[in-house]
């Protein structure tokens, strides 16, 4: 069976995707910090009859990193990892000149350090995989210019970045930064909690990631609106 990472596993997207996987077969690593909520939703992965192994901690921690990948190598090696923990920087979202500064040390800690480091310690589990494949979470605030996402979106920005030059350097894997547009998620409540608009819940979003797997495009930049509709 193949065998998957995802970070920020607990809710949201991370919750959804895991399902999904989960549903097809997939044996399973998630992260979150959140012990309870994480625990909650191996338990629903787990009735799919999956292997899963859930380990709480924050991804920012070098040792935390490593055990992600030394349980995926139990389950018989890593083929997916999927970066989708996320910190805003400040919550609720503010300016650039109201934004603390060690807020945006960990939007950049989060987003891009960590996602980086957990990418370097699976790398040569990826390479030996046949279908070896990262996912890294984005947003459209890395590609717009949206008052109060200034330091989230820069960390996005970044990440996508990094994304694309470990696709040059890593041809032989598939490295997709995905887009998955607006969700009623956790983030996104703490970000701007006076919005009341209604948006799509995750599990909307889902299928674009699965058509990604299943048709496996050239690495790059995809958004999950173009990915639904079937363009």
């Amino acid at each position: 069976m193949p065998v998957g990472i995802i970070t920020g596993a607990s809710k949201g997207l991370g919750r959804a995707l895991a399902e999904a996987l989960a549903g097809r077969g997939w044996d399973l690593v998630l992260d979150a910090r959140g012990e309870e909520a994480l625990a909650r939703a191996a338990a629903a992965v787990g009735r799919y009859g999956i292997r899963v192994s859930a380990l709480p901690g924050d991804v920012a921690d070098a040792g935390h990193r490593t055990a992600l990948v030394a349980a995926a190598r139990a389950l018989g090696g890593l083929d997916l990892l999927v970066g989708n923990a996320s910190a805003l920087g400040a919550e609720p979202l503010v300016r650039l000149d109201g934004l603390p500064l060690d807020g945006l040390r960990r939007a950049l800690e989060v987003n891009v350090t960590a996602a980086l480091g957990l990418v370097q310690e699976a790398l040569p589990q990826l390479r030996a995989s046949a279908a070896g494949t990262v996912i890294a979470v984005s947003s459209d605030a890395a590609a717009r210019a949206y008052r109060t996402w200034g330091g989230y979106g820069a960390s996005k920005a970044a990440l996508e970045h990094l994304a694309a030059v470990l696709a040059v350097e890593e041809p032989e894997l598939r490295v997709w930064a995905v887009d998955p547009g607006d969700m009623a998620t956790g983030l996104y409540a703490a970000a701007v909690p006076d919005d009341r608009e209604e948006r799509p819940e995750p599990d909307t979003v889902v299928p674009a990631f699965l058509r990604l797997l299943d048709e496996r495009p050239a690495s790059g930049r995809y958004t999950a609106a173009t990915l639904v509709a079937g363009r």
